[in-house]
């Protein structure tokens, strides 16, 4: 095995002082349980254990006081996510993952995340939850997802400038993003919440996996914006910023095309909608995913940035795509493109067969250009139905 790039080293080796010291202080740790998923043979199971100042988990946990519903639900829309990206990774921390009578233990990575592979699990198709256990942390139960094997479709999704309105990566509007505005001032794409809704309605039990290049530190922020918005739920694939074994900085792209070559090999049954941006890197990945498993790639959804968006992305006041095409014409799968979700539902329809153009509201009609099912004064939660939660707890339920 070769020897780990330096960067890495030194990054470990700093995570590793942090914790020393924190731990001196008196802190403790937590786990933060993110959805998995799986079929009927195997079972990945995701969460992060981060050093905490309470040693306490959930921070999503509305039931810490008897009136902390309000709170915690004003707090929620008015928190920053730089308390996310500052939070210390648990290194090497023995886990423990329970899933019915069955317990299997593992170790954080060097970023503390929690990603495991659990083969015959015994799980039928559905929602389920396990147990994550460490020797220093409150117990915390991660929902995963069983994919049953007569499920033919599913939804892969960007989650940058697709479904979320924040024109990274280009670093003054990132910092601007991540350490000055507020959780709850953040804009979802007008439509997409609209388009994925009417594509769950059609497939009830189809997957939604949100693939990104977005750091596992943001996770539950982005989880609350998708609940917020009413996104259908499903599994994150996020990667960490920082250094690797190989280099300073990690591949968005590598990370991208990792995870769709794995969810094909997961899935073979399975055809995906795959749907980007064209303001990175999205259509060159998608199309030569799609040229290399042909019969894992149902279509091809591409939104369409302004040229604002396209200037505050990359530089540039036209897409990647327009300076080096990527070979979507070559493609025996349809490949549409679009300014937003509705426009993508009118092109996908006849494709996809969904029949549905009542579910598809007038962006006319929309108070705004975030497609909120909330007000954003009192932020209530939606489900993935659109049914109003009461609080956090029904939430997480969702």
């Amino acid at each position: 095995m070769p020897r780990p790039h330096v960067a890495a080293l030194v990054h470990d080796a700093w995570n590793q002082r942090v914790a020393r010291r924190l731990t001196d202080r008196g802190w403790g740790t937590r786990i933060v349980p993110h959805i998995g998923y799986g079929s009927t043979m195997t079972l990945r199971v995701l969460g992060r254990v981060v050093m905490d100042r309470d040693g306490r988990n959930g921070t999503d946990d509305a039931r810490r006081s008897p009136r902390a519903g309000d709170a915690i639900r004003d707090l929620d829309s008015a928190t920053r996510w730089w308390r996310d990206f500052v939070s210390s990774p648990a290194m090497q921390v023995p886990v423990a993952v329970t899933i019915g009578e069955r317990t299997v233990d593992t170790t954080t990575d060097a970023s503390g995340l929690i990603d495991l592979t659990v083969r015959g699990h015994g799980l039928p198709p559905g929602r389920h939850q396990v147990l994550l256990s460490t020797p220093h942390a409150d117990d915390a139960h991660a929902d995963v997802i069983v994919v049953s094997t007569t499920q033919r479709f599913g939804v892969v999704s960007d989650i940058d400038d697709t479904v979320l309105s924040t024109s990274l990566p280009r670093p003054i509007i990132a910092a601007w993003n991540t350490f000055v505005r507020e959780e709850g001032t953040r804009r979802a794409v007008p439509g997409m919440a609209t388009l994925y809704r009417e594509l769950r309605a059609a497939h009830p039990d189809m997957p939604f996996v949100y693939l990104s290049t977005g750091s596992w530190n943001i996770a539950p922020n982005l989880g609350r914006f998708l609940r917020r918005h009413g996104y259908p739920s499903g599994p994150l694939l996020l990667t960490d910023w920082g250094p690797t074994n190989t280099g300073w900085f990690r591949s968005g792209q590598q990370h991208k095309r990792a995870s769709l070559h794995r969810l094909a090999r997961e899935f073979p049954h399975i055809q995906w909608l795959l749907v980007g941006d064209d303001g990175q890197h999205d259509p060159k990945v998608y199309a030569e995913f799609a040229a290399a498993r042909p019969g894992s790639v149902r279509a091809i959804a591409i939104r369409q940035l302004t040229t604002g968006e396209q200037v505050l992305s990359h530089g540039l006041p036209v897409a990647n795509d327009d300076l080096v095409p990527a070979p979507t014409e070559d493609l025996p799968m349809p490949v549409v493109r679009a300014a937003d979700g509705y426009g993508l539902a009118r092109l996908l329809r006849p494709i996809l067969g969904l029949g549905r153009p009542e579910l598809t509201l007038d962006p006319q009609a929309v108070d705004d250009e975030e497609d909120q099912l909330v007000d954003d004064e009192d932020d209530h939660l939606m489900d993935d139905e659109g049914n109003q939660l009461d609080d956090e707890e029904d939430a997480d339920d969702a």
